[in-house]
């Protein structure tokens, strides 16, 4: 693969594209929209991806800290960390006036977007670049969408898996490399606005700590409004060596600790389709109970439907292929 030289000046680069990059990476509580960001990461990156510098804060969620076999983050390291509110003001000075760059972009600006509404702040972002997709217009050949595979390609050395600052290092090292090819062969980026959210109200007065977990209901977001058709194609079953694709038909079983309607939207914010049933066509079924007799799971066995449980869900929510052109 061919890259750009080191000392390709800046009038060579295409005047199309942006000044400054801001990558990013957050661990949260979980995927759904009242979970909350336990810490975050920014690399500040100039027109050509050269790292200006780096920033990382841990966050205190203000409820339990979720999957710490995943982040690490445990109620004790968390409990003395500042409120998002009272980093707002720094982290709003890593992001303005770049494009945000994060490895499945929509999760990690609608997880901001959503910290910066409750402390009745807007995130100065105008643009994100996701770069599952920079990496699907540059055809990279890649086993599968995870940030490892992206990183392994470029030969980055990913040193601690799900903590923000390493990931964000990680994703730093791996988008300059992408750049340069972009700019080399004249690919357009893949921008996309970033809209401020308008979907949340204040919350109640005596906000929940760490160590209780909120409700749904208890929260200011609207009730969901009937879901829109799914405008991917159906790819096919989920295997378990490839990640989730945008279009998959995925049917829910049983109970969940996240609240289901929010694991479905989650679902549906990914580009998955959320089905009733379970068919010939389900691509997955998710249950935390795959050994009880209800008719989906039965269906599911008789199909040979594959069969995960919430917590593999979540994670694979995380890394959502784009869905074919």
């Amino acid at each position: 693969m061919t890259m750009l030289d080191d000392r390709t000046t800046a009038a060579a680069w295409p005047a199309a594209y942006p000044e400054g990059y801001a990558v990013v990476d957050v661990e949260t509580t979980g995927l759904a929209r009242d979970d909350r960001i336990v810490s975050a990461a920014v690399y500040r990156l100039d027109a050509q991806g050269d790292v200006e510098d780096h920033w990382y804060t841990l966050v205190n969620p203000e409820r339990d800290p979720g999957p710490v076999w995943i982040h690490g983050l445990t109620s004790d390291l968390l409990e003395g960390a500042p409120l998002f509110a009272e980093i707002a003001a720094e982290f709003s000075a890593r992001l303005d006036g770049r494009v945000l760059v994060a490895h499945n972009a929509m999760f990690d600006w609608q997880m901001i977007a959503r910290e910066y509404a409750r402390a009745e702040r807007t995130a100065p972002v105008r643009q994100r670049l996701c770069t599952i997709a920079l990496s699907k217009e540059l055809a990279l050949p890649l086993p599968n969408h995870k940030l490892e595979s992206l990183a392994a390609h470029y030969g980055v050395v990913q040193q601690r898996a799900h903590n923000a600052l390493d990931d964000a290092r990680v994703l730093a090292e791996a988008f300059r490399p992408s750049l340069h090819t972009a700019a080399e062969r004249g690919v357009r980026l893949p921008l996309l606005e970033c809209r401020p959210l308008t979907e949340w109200a204040a919350s109640p007065a005596t906000s929940p700590r760490i160590g209780y977990q909120a409700s749904y209901r208890q929260n200011g977001w609207r009730a969901s409004r009937k879901r829109p058709a799914c405008p991917y194609p159906n790819p096919g079953r989920y295997r378990s060596d490839a990640p989730l694709k945008q279009g998959m038909r995925v049917a829910f079983s049983g109970d969940t600790s996240v609240d289901r309607e929010l694991l479905e939207d989650r679902a549906v914010e990914a580009g998955l389709h959320v089905a009733t049933s379970v068919s010939r066509l389900t691509s997955l079924l998710v249950t935390n109970d795959p050994d009880s007799a209800t008719s989906k799971t039965v269906k599911a066995k008789s199909f040979g439907t594959p069969v995960v449980d919430e917590a593999a869900f979540t994670q694979l929510l995380r890394d959502v292929a784009p869905a074919d052109e």
